[in-house]
């Protein structure tokens, strides 16, 4: 797309969503030319409270179907648009709710978090969501000794490491960041030795083993930027490196794997967004029974220390 066109749809896109009392919120995978466009970039966790904060009548939301089922969860008197009808997130589809009911009769004294990266009617099914940036603090504010965590066997894994509980984790992953490895690490930290290496706690645990820090997306922008280091390794999805460049002048990122690419979450452009916002489609929507299950887990994971 040229940068002439991208400027028109950009100034039709503020034009309108002033026109529409919109906002557009944009997740820190989108291609940099919807990032721009965005009244909020940040991680799933940032976004699911901008959600319920905006008070705009409608939210145009530029992520996957989890995301956009998250926003209509916590405002379902507001208009949610996901601009490409078809960005999902295989991960959530390795769990189902059906799934989870098996789980919970076959460990009857466990309680359920269930990632953010889920269907609506998995969290509806669960006691409690979380994001990689509080996964720890949503397990610790349970009760139970023993947690069903799902749907990323990665995370899972890596909050084991904090917590005293039994962390019984699903069998999912995230394709992108379970493809990262430790010879990858190795390469990169031959490459760039005075680089900082940070990774997203969905890696493989050998990743974290090598890792300096592990960080949540937003996580690894705000270490980048306080951090007196010049240059980073950044193990997660490209589209991170946008803010991180933007946020963070005069520092140098590589990417772990150039292949790190979430083809889903590069199927919003601006053009879709524009379509979405002349439209109010394609429009998001949660049955309210499910709803108001799903809500009760989300807002307790909200409701959780920041």
């Amino acid at each position: 797309m040229s940068s002439s066109l991208d400027q028109t749809l950009t100034e039709q896109i503020a034009a309108l969503k002033e026109e529409r009392d919109a906002v557009i919120l944009a997740h820190n995978y989108q291609i940099p030319a919807v990032q721009e466009i965005a009244d909020r970039v940040g991680d799933s966790l940032e976004l699911a409270r901008a959600a319920a904060e905006f008070d705009a009548g409608v939210i145009v939301f530029c992520g996957v179907d989890f995301m956009a089922e998250t926003a209509a969860i916590l405002s379902p008197e507001k208009t949610v648009v996901l601009p490409a009808a078809d960005a999902c997130c295989p991960m959530a589809e390795m769990i189902t709710a059906g799934e989870v009911r098996v789980l919970r009769e076959r460990f009857p004294d466990a309680a359920v978090v269930a990632y953010v990266n889920t269907s609506a009617e998995v969290k509806a099914e669960s006691d409690i969501c979380c994001t990689s940036a509080n996964a720890v603090a949503a397990v610790e504010s349970l009760d139970a000794e023993e947690v069903i965590f799902l749907p990323d066997r990665n995370l899972g894994r890596y909050v084991a490491r904090f917590t005293e509980k039994k962390i019984l984790p699903w069998d999912g992953y995230c394709i992108v960041h379970n493809r990262m490895t430790a010879d990858k690490v190795a390469a990169a930290r031959r490459s760039h030795p005075d680089a900082g290496v940070l990774v997203h706690p969905e890696c493989r645990p050998g990743v974290i083993d090598l890792a300096d820090h592990v960080f949540s997306t937003s996580g690894m922008v705000r270490h980048a930027c306080a951090s007196p280091r010049r240059e980073f390794v950044i193990g997660t999805e490209v589209g991170l490196l946008h803010q991180l460049e933007k946020k963070c002048p005069g520092k140098v990122f590589y990417p772990l794997s150039k292949q790190a690419v979430c083809v889903n979450m590069k199927k919003t452009d601006l053009a879709k967004v524009l379509a979405a916002l002349e439209r109010f489609e394609p429009r998001v929507t949660v049955p309210e029974e499910t709803a108001a299950r799903a809500r009760t887990a989300i807002q307790r994971m909200l409701d959780l220390p920041r």
